[in-house]
């Protein structure tokens, strides 16, 4: 049997309770994603945080200190190495977990980039997409672009432009699979957010089948 939280299973044996967390650079995820791990074990539950960065901070500053800029395809490229081989290692760390499973970042976020950078799709990232688990919920974090843009100022451990941070979020909102994010308002207190995203895990979890993931091969809708 896996955890209990509030009567429920938090999710049956070999089937995680995915939610992934998506949206622009100072909407907050990863606060809330470390938030909302610590929320699922005071409830005693099991729950892991992993990320799936794609190195873009780190690259970022390789080209500074270069004194060189690639161009988006390449960019690209090497970034996408970086995010596929965090996402399949985060599938190695998972076998046999049984828990709440908080994934900062992921493979839309990467296709989110290559609308912002006007590069197609591909083939590689939309199959991986697809033959990865997905995701139980997809939790955008809908935050003005003033508000990120002084919150990675605050951090002091990046920069970003109202521009870019403009594009990705455009990025996302033309991604096909947008239409099933959940919008989370970021703009809030975090522990507001969080209790958005226990509410919208317990939803998920009342509409599994008892197995675990739908057998249909569709997704919950919240």
């Amino acid at each position: 049997m896996g955890s209990r939280w509030k009567g429920y299973t938090l999710f049956p044996k070999g089937a995680p309770l995915r939610i992934l967390l998506t949206g622009i650079d100072g909407s907050g995820k990863s606060t809330a994603a470390r938030d909302l791990t610590s929320a699922v074990l005071a409830r005693g539950g099991s729950a892991v945080m992993l990320k799936t960065p794609a190195g873009r901070r780190t690259m970022n500053g390789w080209w500074d200190a270069l004194g060189w800029t690639p161009g988006p395809r390449l960019q690209d490229f090497a970034e996408t190495i970086v995010r596929v081989a965090n996402a399949l290692l985060n599938e190695v760390r998972l076998r046999g977990f049984d828990g709440v499973v908080v994934l900062d970042r992921g493979i839309p976020c990467q296709l989110a980039l290559r609308e912002a950078r006007g590069i197609r799709r591909g083939v590689f990232l939309p199959w991986l997409q697809r033959v990865l688990p997905a995701p139980d919920v997809v939790a955008h974090f809908d935050v003005p672009i003033d508000v990120a843009l002084a919150r990675v100022a605050a951090r002091a451990t990046d920069s970003e432009t109202a521009s870019g941070l403009a594009a990705l979020d455009a990025g996302y909102r033309r991604l096909p699979e947008f239409a099933d994010f959940t919008l989370i308002d970021a703009d809030r207190p975090t522990e507001v957010i969080v209790a958005d995203l226990l509410a919208l895990a317990g939803t998920s979890l009342v509409q599994r089948p008892a197995g675990g993931r739908p057998t249909d091969g569709t997704r919950a809708q919240y």
